[in-house]
């Protein structure tokens, strides 16, 4: 076979892959910008993710109430399906009112104990999985925020959130009939996996073999994969 062929194929691939990383996670500027670097045609799912970046941009920012309606106009039947999506987004907002009244100065939790009796206590009843996630999130109330033990404390690091925001990307790619995860995602696991079926069947391999990013994280090459063009790290 052709070499040149070859490597044109792996390239079209690896170009793919990247391209599907980009548009699943919600990249619309990089995944345009490697669109027009790499000579491809961009898939018509770029000029769609600017939804999915907006809502995942509310939840990061704490703004619940806004990603809600947003996902309500993308999709009004959503949240109607997916019950635990709902009340994960729900109680979510029930952190952030939290998270407002201790640091407000009067002190005032009336609008987190109305919110949690009007939207969440109605739901917890149907999944005793939503009644323990309810119950940890009101103990927040007992506990000045320095004196938190560190698993109720976990719900006000930024973590809660980024999951969040990743199982509302995740049921949004699955209802517009996208990949819920990258295909990178998979690439990266198979090649954990088969390096670890390689140790077990005792092959003679170095003690640590990279993914071959270095160079690109020590600013060699393009960095397409890097940032978004609006300075947000995008591959760990």
């Amino acid at each position: 076979m052709d070499s040149s062929l070859t490597c044109a194929a792996i390239d079209r691939d690896l170009n793919s892959v990247i391209m599907d990383y980009l548009i699943s996670e919600g990249y619309p500027s990089a995944a345009q910008r490697f669109a027009s670097e790499a000579n491809i045609q961009p898939t018509s799912a770029v000029d769609s993710i600017q939804e999915r970046v907006e809502i995942r941009e509310a939840i990061y920012a704490g703004d619940i109430q806004t990603a809600i309606e947003r996902i309500n106009e993308l999709n009004p039947i959503l949240l109607e399906k997916d019950n635990a999506l709902h009340f994960a987004l729900l109680r979510l907002q029930l952190v952030e009112l939290i998270r407002h009244c201790q640091t407000d100065s009067n002190d005032n939790v009336t609008p987190a104990l109305d919110f949690a009796t009007q939207q969440l206590a109605p739901r917890a009843p149907t999944n005793r999985q939503f009644i323990e996630d309810l119950e940890q999130t009101m103990a927040l109330l007992i506990f000045k925020p320095q004196d938190l033990p560190p698993q109720l404390a976990a719900l006000l690091k930024p973590e809660l959130r980024k999951d969040v925001a990743q199982r509302v990307n995740e049921a949004l790619l699955f209802e517009q009939g996208e990949r819920t995860k990258a295909k990178l995602f998979d690439l990266v696991h198979l090649r954990g996996w088969s390096e670890m079926k390689a140790r077990e069947a005792k092959k003679d391999l170095p003690e640590h073999i990279g993914l071959g990013l270095e160079k690109e994280r020590n600013g060699h090459g393009n960095g397409a994969m890097y940032s978004n063009g609006e300075g947000e790290a995008m591959v760990a």
